[in-house]
């Protein structure tokens, strides 16, 4: 094992060296950091600020709040994705968008904490959305920018491990800190920079040969767009990308709410199923990962893994919607967990083996991450029409969940056309 980083600097997007296990490891901790910090809020953080703000109906907080700020993430991912192609200082293209988008999120999420209004909480969660999203997205360039074919799925497992392992931190940080909202919100976000620092500081961000230009106001627009008959493959690793996290976030969005108003839970033993159950979920994850990301590179197959625990995602998501005890949550969890982990570990390998342009990955790779944002804008109006629907109180979760499985279903059949991957 090497613990020497490789030097990057004269190889070309095509034909990056191989990368080592220190580098992966920065990898790891620089996705972590960047969804400690984002994420936190999603699954915990901001169900909790929405009943301070208006105890009677939280879920109307939620569905307003998250749809605005996911509009962040839907502009912000390809344009930061295009600029930081273009962009050249003697501290590389990817490190200042970086850098820059973490702190700016630190900010935004101090300011999350101590907003008083709905209006408030809105405009500053779309201002952290913004930040990291200029994070995240030259983040998955750097990723494209230094990791070779032969490793991709070995370093998409990286990444969604460290992915998760911020959710399961940042749901145990919400019980510890239940009380105190503020803390709540700021300390992913420190803990985001201090780990995306690790990564800015020591791995390499090389400058491609051949100058990219900074794109125009007309060039900005079409970084929102890839034509996918030009290039199908990537149209529909888009599409099932979309529709993957349309399905995740349809749950995940009201999870804290299903556990006190489906199962029956007060706030405290809510916070702490959730946790348990993120607990479980991220052990599953784990054992999938672990093997999936590397097994794909072994076979050269990437398709049968992201298909196959798509449908088996949508399954788990089933047994959620039949559950009546924390006991049949738990086992759900672990099911989620074991398909989810397959799928993050190899859909990432397989969006980047199809990418139209090698030579400039983040304008690409933000189009991708517009599958990722869009459906946080969706999935709350929708999950909420779900739950509303034969449901005075808005409590439909069976109907929310047998929906967001059957996107799950669609999902993973889209993947099957795909030709410029086994």
């Amino acid at each position: 094992m090497t613990t020497e980083l490789p030097d990057l600097r004269g190889t070309t997007p095509h034909s990056p060296a191989p990368v080592s296990t220190w580098y992966l490891s920065a990898l790891g901790l620089a996705q972590a950091g960047i969804f400690v910090a984002i994420l936190s809020p999603v699954f915990v953080t901001m169900q909790l600020k929405a009943q301070e703000l208006n105890p009677d109906n939280p879920a109307a907080v939620i569905g307003t709040v998250l749809p605005i700020g996911a509009l962040g993430a839907l502009f912000g991912n390809p344009i930061f994705g295009a600029l930081s192609d273009a962009t050249r200082t003697r501290w590389g293209r990817r490190r200042p968008w970086l850098a820059g988008g973490i702190v700016a999120l630190l900010i935004g999420l101090a300011w999350v904490g101590a907003s008083t209004t709905v209006g408030m909480l809105t405009v500053a969660w779309l201002f952290c959305q913004l930040a990291s999203n200029a994070a995240s997205a030259t983040l998955m360039a750097s990723f494209a920018d230094n990791v070779p074919v032969s490793q991709r799925g070995r370093a998409s497992s990286v990444l969604a491990l460290a992915q998760n392992v911020s959710i399961l931190a940042g749901t145990y940080a919400a019980v510890v800190l239940v009380g105190n909202l503020g803390l709540l919100f700021v300390i992913p976000g420190v803990i985001g920079v201090a780990l995306v620092a690790i990564y800015v500081m020591i791995t390499p961000d090389r400058l491609p040969e051949t100058r990219v230009p900074m794109p125009s106001l007309i060039g900005l627009v079409s970084t929102f767009w890839t034509n996918p008959l030009k290039y199908p493959d990537f149209g529909l690793a888009w599409w099932s990308r979309f529709l993957v996290i349309l399905s995740t976030t349809m749950f995940t969005t009201y999870r804290l709410l299903y556990m006190q108003d489906h199962i029956g839970l007060d706030e405290g033993a809510a916070v702490t199923a959730v946790a348990n159950g993120v607990l479980l979920y991220t052990i599953a994850l784990f054992l999938a990962a672990g093997f999936s990301g590397w097994l794909s590179d072994k076979l050269h197959r990437r398709k049968v893994f992201v298909g196959g625990s798509t449908l088996v995602f949508g399954v788990g998501l089933l047994v959620l919607a039949h559950a009546d005890t924390v006991a049949l949550f738990y086992v759900a969890e672990i099911i989620l967990g074991f398909a989810y982990g397959i799928y993050a570990a190899v859909d990432n390998a397989l969006v980047v083996d199809v990418l139209p342009d090698p030579d400039k990955p983040g304008k690409d790779l933000g189009v991708i991450n517009i599958a990722n944002s869009l459906p946080q804008s969706l999935a709350p109006a929708l999950g909420l029409a779900l739950l509303g629907f034969g449901s005075s109180g808005g409590e439909n979760y069976t109907l929310l969940l047998w929906g967001a499985a059957g996107v799950a279903a669609v999902g993973a059949a889209v993947i099957i056309p795909i030709r410029g991957v086994r």
